[in-house]
């Protein structure tokens, strides 16, 4: 049994101080709330809103990049959006 892909991210915007609204090739759309991540040193630099903003789609659609630390896969977004 394999597990299924998730779909691809087409487009990706920034709706509230912590929350990004996904649009999935499946045309599905769902919110992905960053809070719980902040907690993650990793994600520490999230918690600056002008930081937040500026990420980018990685190319495919296979997740979100801020930057070459800083990223959230597609399959992240898709399984744990609302």
């Amino acid at each position: 049994m394999f597990a299924m892909r998730p779909p691809k991210i087409i487009s990706a915007q920034v709706i509230g101080d912590r929350t990004l609204l996904i649009e999935f090739s499946d045309r599905d759309f769902k919110q992905y709330d960053i809070s719980n991540l902040l907690s993650k040193p990793m994600f520490a630099p999230l918690k600056n809103s002008s930081f937040f903003k500026n990420f980018r789609i990685e190319a495919g659609g296979y997740g979100l990049v801020w930057n070459e630390d800083i990223d959230i896969s597609e399959y992240e977004l898709w399984k744990n959006g609302v």
